[in-house]
């Protein structure tokens, strides 16, 4: 991949391997091919591995849980259960027909996006072991305390009405109708993996393209040290700086991952980096909006307060660790 962008970007188009323009076209190409080649490996894999793992399948799982003991299995269920934003509605509905407490149905809810298996695997190949653990231990952590925290609140009331009128029939609809059966065989999941796979790649390769180009850009122009100064970690309102700032924007770890990278590589803090990902995931504001359907926007607050506060901690603690 090295070679290739090498042989493009100062071969074929004969820009200067040390001019400004040249490192981030190159850093733009050889990212974009790794990131697609990465994504395209890990997201079959886990499109297989989530064949197992229904969405109905975790409904009657969580059905019926008490609190914490649900609340760590929601969390754990929410790695490997397919969620998008299309599927927050249903998947709220369903769990909350199928008598899952509302502290575990949000358990589960932050879990899923936030500890996301995709990001997972690149972070364990572009950061190594020791970011990949903290993070998804940090991610489930979250969303336990979070959820349960939540529940202990008792905040039903914020649940709107017709959430608890509906048939059950009606939380199938959107993603979650799509989802595969239980009796498929192993071929059949491998071509259902591949058929996600290329549809996922079709949804989020412009936010590839986007992110990475962005990364390139922070890569070829930035100066050297200036992120350091201000989002190092020593500066003590970068965290919480990243989280406000990564809430607006819409993007799955994947996309915001060629972000993070950069970011690391120009000396911001790997918490700092790494809070800004989760609260993109976790706390976009699009996502906000869906949310709005079934929740009142008391509840939406609470969430996004206790999720953004738990982030922050979150990111310090990384800081701390990895100093």
């Amino acid at each position: 991949m090295q070679m290739f962008a090498d042989w493009l970007i100062y071969g074929i188009m004969g820009l200067d391997p040390k001019s400004t323009l040249g490192e981030a076209l190159n850093f733009f190409v050889y990212d974009t091919i790794k990131i697609f080649v990465l994504l395209t490996v890990i997201m079959f894999a886990v499109a297989v591995i989530r064949t197992y793992f229904p969405a109905e399948r975790s409904r009657k799982l969580l059905g019926g849980k008490r609190q914490f003991l649900g609340n760590i299995i929601a969390a754990l269920l929410g790695i490997v259960t397919p969620f998008c934003s299309c599927s927050a509605v249903p998947l709220f509905i369903g769990f909350v027909e199928a008598g899952v407490p509302l502290g575990v149905t949000f358990s589960f809810l932050i879990s899923s996006p936030m500890v996301n298996e995709v990001a997972l695997g690149l972070l364990w190949i572009m950061f190594g072991w020791k970011v990949a653990l903290i993070y998804i231990g940090s991610g489930l952590t979250v969303a336990i305390i979070g959820g349960w925290v939540i529940g202990k609140l008792k905040l039903e009331r914020y649940v709107e009405g017709y959430v608890y009128e509906m048939a059950e029939a009606d939380a199938g609809s959107c993603c979650a109708a799509g989802q595969p059966v239980e009796q498929q065989t192993f071929k059949s999941r491998l071509v259902y993996a591949r058929e996600n796979t290329l549809e996922l790649l079709g949804k989020i390769w412009p936010y590839i393209i986007v992110a990475v180009g962005i990364g390139g850009f922070v890569h070829g122009y930035a100066p050297e040290n200036l992120l350091a100064q201000y989002a190092g970690s020593d500066v003590w309102y970068a965290v919480p700086l990243a989280v406000l700032v990564g809430i607006p924007l819409y993007a799955n770890c994947a996309g915001a991952l060629p972000i993070v990278a950069v970011l690391i590589e120009k000396g911001v803090a790997t918490g700092t980096a790494l809070a800004f990902m989760m609260a993109v995931t976790a706390l976009s504001f699009p996502e906000m909006i869906i949310l709005r359907k079934v929740m009142k926007p008391q509840l939406i607050a609470i969430f996004a307060a206790i999720v953004g506060v738990a982030i922050t901690l979150t990111g310090y603690l990384f800081n701390y660790i990895l100093k």
